[in-house]
């Protein structure tokens, strides 16, 4: 099953979210909803007490606080519910859209990068398929990826040790086996970031005049 994460109580989300499942349908799979945690319907700190996660890694200068680790921790959910129900999943961001056919058959081993960088320099790989991760270190963002039980259950063991903003925690010097599909399946079409602050958009390829911080 795959999932996009959803921010019910901003309108802008909901559409964005809309868009992704209607692009992944013309392309060949079905994505369900996922309801984010938000600072507005979680208190954050105290579900990272609960599940053991150390917030202080994400205290740095690009994003709002609570938010980020509100964005984590919607990841992190569809992590365990990957473990629990034993099966692959494939995790989209709301403002993913699906650019290239989508089969469920994808051969990956833990963890895959299926989304193009949305932001900053990145080098385009020179492999066709599957094969490591070498667009940027770690994921340039989080918008668009495959995870299987065994990386699921890798992920959630290191994010009890030092957990990050969801895309540099998927970073190839904690997880060396990171995965990326070329040509890439999906891209980012935002004009707007409920994580960042105003200084964390501006390396984005869509930040421009209008660009909204919600």
């Amino acid at each position: 099953m795959n999932y996009v994460i959803q921010i019910d109580d901003i309108e802008e989300s909901v559409q964005a979210a809309t868009r992704a499942i209607r692009t992944a349908s013309s392309h060949g799979t079905v994505v369900k909803i996922f309801h984010a945690i938000t600072p507005r319907n979680t208190d954050v700190f105290k579900k990272c007490e609960e599940e053991g996660i150390n917030p202080e890694g994400f205290k740095e200068v690009y994003s709002r606080l609570e938010n980020c680790i509100a964005a984590f921790l919607s990841h992190y959910t569809l992590w365990k519910k990957c473990v629990e129900e034993n099966k692959r999943i494939g995790i989209l961001e709301h403002d993913a859209v699906i650019i290239n056919q989508w089969n469920s058959d994808i051969p990956f081993d833990k963890v895959c990068n299926i989304g193009k960088p949305s932001y900053g320099n990145f080098n385009h790989p020179a492999h066709l398929g599957v094969g490591p991760l070498v667009s940027k270190p770690y994921f340039g963002g989080a918008h668009a990826y495959l995870v299987n039980p065994g990386g699921a259950k890798e992920l959630i063991k290191q994010a009890k040790l030092i957990a990050r903003p969801t895309d540099v925690f998927l970073h190839r010097d904690t997880f060396p086996w990171l995965q990326e599909k070329n040509p890439y399946i999906a891209e980012v079409k935002d004009s707007f970031s409920t994580i960042q602050k105003e200084k964390g958009c501006q390396a984005k390829h869509n930040y421009g005049e209008g660009y909204a911080l919600l």
